[in-house]
């Protein structure tokens, strides 16, 4: 495999995975038996442990035929429980009793292609443990004492030899494998990882491995589970180098599945409200234009075709044509009015020429002409120059709506309108002492609809305060941008 250099510095990194020596895999520690034989029963991995608890040792098994080495020693069921274990393909856990050994063990056994991952621990094994040992028991239950703590899946992985070893019990607990300290073939986790994210995950872990400029890795994905359901899950481990060479990563996995949900739900959440704030302006727009149109035809129109009439009168060469094109004139002015109070509606006043206290003014000095009710304007605390474009218009807009609902739907005589900041917050409030509404129920018109998806462009929000003859308060709380 071609390696590049690596830093001084993170050549010497170690992660210490046993008490008193960095250097040994966690296979070699934990008081487990561990052995691997192929579909011809032949031993390609025996480790230390099952060396002091089988009572044979490693160089004398390896390469060599089980059944034949170990013949009339293991117990007689050993051939049936084995054979049947070859044709799983998930673990299996059981415990058989080896009389030869006067012991009952405890097995875990795990399939993959050829060969047959073997975990074993003797419930008679002696208790009188060596210093050394008792440090061992130590470590061990302190991995096992984190993962209940975390809920993470602690696993150490030989990278070289692609083996990996589940510590403890957190992947049965989480993903319901009957599993506890197994050594596991990589493809087996491979085999787990989902189609949609599996090319993604092996292709970036490898780039780790084979770059070996990394220290960290860390990767989410979809795993599945013993059920076939699959778990959300975020693995981060510790990449530990020997030379140049990354041999052997430590690491934890966790179940990330609930976060998931949730931001699944948010996001949908999400979409459903941006999916109703555009209903909401375009339901707005077609309204409005709606409206214009029936200005123009109902209004406008019928004037401009009553001035054009007592035009034609007057072309006829009517002894007495002044009183028809005096009409005519008065007619047109008034057409030219109609269309002005139109384009002031859809028009935003220019803010370099008329700042938004003044148009906000303008607009009730216009109003106040038109219909008989009362609007105060207030402001506290603001210079409307300096605010951000964007919520100058957002305001105006807000303004205009809400008038038009207290002049259209309410009935009040007295209104006002309060620009205030407060924090850095804008506040916004408009009040009635119209007949208002029950606020509890949730209304359904375009104006109110309108009015909150507008404030919400601009990450504001709106609250309403209204009760049945008690009047009607509209607040829109902005962020205060200033313009720089």
């Amino acid at each position: 495999m071609t390696t590049t250099a690596i830093p001084e510095t993170r050549k010497r990194q170690k992660l210490v995975t046993n008490y008193g020596d960095p250097e040994m895999p966690i296979t070699e520690t934990v008081k487990n038996g561990f052995f691997v034989i192929d579909s011809k029963w032949t031993v390609t991995f025996w480790n230390k442990t099952s060396e002091e608890l089988l009572g044979v040792k490693a160089k004398d098994i390896v390469g060599k035929n089980i059944l034949e080495k170990l013949a009339g020693f293991l117990p007689i069921n050993f051939y049936a429980v084995y054979h049947k274990a070859f044709l799983q393909d998930t673990p299996v856990h059981f415990q058989e009793y080896w009389a030869e050994m006067g012991s009952w063990f405890d097995v875990t056994t795990y399939h993959h292609g050829d060969t047959l991952s073997v975990s074993f621990k003797s419930s008679n094994h002696p208790s009188q443990l060596s210093s050394a040992e008792q440090q061992l028991k130590t470590i061990n239950e302190l991995y096992k004492y984190v993962t209940e703590v975390t809920n993470d899946c602690l696993w150490e992985w030989d990278l070289q030899n692609k083996e990996i070893f589940w510590i403890d019990g957190g992947h049965k607990r989480m993903f319901g494998y009957p599993i506890e300290n197994i050594l596991l073939p990589q493809t087996f986790w491979e085999s787990c990882l989902h189609p949609d994210d599996k090319e993604r995950v092996i292709t970036g872990l490898n780039k780790i491995i084979n770059e070996a400029t990394e220290c960290k890795w860390q990767e989410e994905y979809r795993f599945k589970k013993a059920d076939g359901e699959y778990a959300y899950v975020h693995d981060k481990g510790h990449i530990i180098y020997e030379g140049d060479i990354p041999a052997r990563m430590i690491g934890a996995t966790q179940d990330i599945s609930y976060r998931k949900q949730l931001e699944d739900k948010v996001s949908q959440e999400r979409l459903a409200r941006e999916r109703e704030i555009t209903d909401a302006v375009i339901t707005a727009q077609e309204n409005e234009r709606a409206a214009i149109g029936r200005e123009l035809h109902e209004n406008v129109n019928q004037l401009l075709s009553i001035a054009k009439m007592y035009i034609q009168m007057a072309q006829r060469g009517e002894k007495n044509v002044q009183p028809y094109l005096a009409d005519s004139t008065a007619i047109l002015q008034n057409a030219i009015e109609e269309i002005r109070k139109i384009s002031q509606h859809l028009i935003v006043p220019d803010n370099h020429v008329v700042s938004l206290f003044d148009s906000i003014s303008n607009l009730i000095v216009h109003l106040k002409k038109v219909y008989p009710i009362k609007i105060e304007f207030l402001t506290g605390g603001i210079d409307d120059n300096k605010l951000d474009k964007k919520i100058q218009v957002t305001i105006f807009r807000i303004v205009q709506e809400q008038t038009n609902n207290i002049l259209k739907h309410s009935n009040a005589r007295k209104a006002s309108i309060e620009i205030q900041r407060y924090n850095d917050d804008l506040i916004l409030d408009i009040s009635d002492n119209g007949k208002g509404f029950d606020s509890s129920k949730k209304t359904k018109g375009v104006g109110l609809r309108n009015i909150t998806s507008r404030s919400e462009l601009c990450n504001g929000k709106v609250e309403i305060i209204s009760t049945p003859g008690k009047g009607f308060q509209l607040r829109v709380i902005l962020p205060f941008p200033p313009v720089d």
